[in-house]
């Protein structure tokens, strides 16, 4: 319930800024907005594609990792 709240104080101040700003102020936001969905989507694209991987080609060792990294930074 706390978040509905807080997300509703949120949306109304941003509201209320919106109203008082510049046309090309709305189109940046729309821009960040659209920015930030592309890579919303292209984050669960990737999911997606690990996961696949992982499928096909097993996972790493831990071990094995910790060794490569360990031999990576000497």
């Amino acid at each position: 319930m706390e978040t509905t709240t807080r997300k509703q104080a949120l949306i109304k101040a941003i509201y209320e800024r919106l109203e008082q700003a510049y046309e090309d102020t709305l189109e940046d936001v729309i821009e960040l907005l659209d920015i930030r969905k592309a890579e919303d989507q292209e984050d669960i694209k990737a999911l997606y594609e690990e996961r696949e991987d992982v499928k096909k080609n097993g996972t790493i060792p831990w071990e094995q990792v910790k060794r490569e990294l360990a031999s990576e930074s000497i």
